[in-house]
């Protein structure tokens, strides 16, 4: 295995500059999912496109070790062409989505209630924090450790911990069969009736999603068992099925081109909520729903909060209240940006002014 250090050497001299400096840099990757988020208050970018590249994979071991500006596309490439994949699903927005920006955001497609989120599935990760320093944390198996885990403590961090180098990920076998399943469904408490139940059960389900009229259900696993799953739950059969969950997971459905601001919300999954107007989509069960929605800010953060749960102005015009933290969450993230970073000089504000 040989690996270029230059690349990662200039990123670090980087960081060291900046944080000599006290400069505020901006870590930039594919851009897609740049508009998660506030924009970094940053004067300069550091730009991760360039450090590229799967260094370590073993198909027998079902580990994967990638640099982090790797584009998603070839690492999913990679795995398939050894029957593996990213067990957690993870969106590609376009086609210049990274390794570093998944696991920076955080985000996981419609498997995940069935399979596990991406901090699931790293294993560990080589980051230069704030303070120009090096640091590798976790390996490239699995086994029992005591201690912190830090390195899934970058997942969802927005590059505000440290520059992302390289991620392992534990991979996973495509199933061998994999069929969806449609039911017309009027009510949106007929539909989480149904999902509940089902989830309560021993179904191969690897996805479910209602989108105010079909509720669609994936099923993966061994042909023999698919067969005999989808011959007893009913529904239509979905031959388009793959198109399906591929448009949800990379928002290329119709609910997603919407002109009003997109909300995720993360709720307890049978929670009726029916306060706020706009369009529903119901992910993950339930348990994840996407709205489309003209109301402000401030009630969907209060009604959610009414209901336990929490409200993400994904996309929108929103920024200035995209998001709302528990204060006792707040001084924590707060410690832990201090420990990686005191100067704060790693996207600056992508979560909050202030922070």
């Amino acid at each position: 295995m040989i690996i270029d250090q230059d690349l990662s050497l200039n990123l670090q001299s980087r960081v060291e500059r900046a944080f000599q400096d006290r400069t505020p840099i901006t870590i930039s990757g594919g851009g897609s999912k740049a508009f998660f988020g506030l924009p970094a208050a940053a004067d300069e970018t550091l730009d991760v496109t360039g450090h590229r590249g799967i260094v370590y994979y073993e198909p027998s071991e079902l580990v994967v070790t990638a640099r982090a500006g790797t584009l998603l596309k070839t690492l999913d490439k990679v795995l398939e062409e050894q029957g593996q994949m990213l067990a957690f699903e993870p969106p590609c927005f376009n086609d210049q989505a990274t390794v570093g920006g998944t696991v920076a955001c955080g985000f996981s497609g419609p498997r995940r209630p069935f399979t596990g989120s991406v901090s699931d599935f790293v294993l560990g990760c080589s980051i230069i924090n704030g303070k120009s320093e090096y640091l590798r944390f976790g390996g490239r198996v699995m086994k029992n450790v005591a201690g912190f885990d830090v390195a899934r403590l970058m997942t969802g961090a927005l590059g505000q911990l440290g520059v992302l180098l390289e991620v392992s990920l534990r991979v996973m076998p495509i199933p061998e069969t994999e069929m969806t399943l449609c039911y017309r469904v009027s009510q949106v408490s007929r539909a989480l009736e149904m999902m509940q139940h089902w989830q309560g059960q021993s179904w191969p389900i690897s996805a479910l999603v209602y989108d105010g009229t079909i509720l669609h259900v994936r099923l993966s696993g061994a042909e023999a068992a698919i067969k005999k799953a989808a011959h007893q739950l009913g529904g239509d059969l979905d031959l388009d099925g793959r198109l399906f969950w591929a448009g949800l997971r990379d928002h290329r459905l119709d609910f997603f081109k919407t002109s009003e601001n997109l909300w995720r919300i993360n709720i307890p999954p049978a929670t009726q909520m029916s306060k706020i107007s706009g369009q529903y989509l119901l992910d993950w069960g339930g348990a994840q729903r996407w709205l489309s929605s003209p109301e402000p800010a401030a009630r969907i953060h209060q009604i959610v909060r009414e209901h336990n749960g929490h409200a993400v102005c994904f996309r929108g015009a929103e920024k200035n209240d995209w998001i709302r933290f528990d204060p006792g969450l707040l001084n924590l993230h707060k410690k832990v940006r201090y420990a990686f970073d005191p100067c704060s000089i790693l996207n600056p504000h992508r979560f909050t002014t202030g922070l």
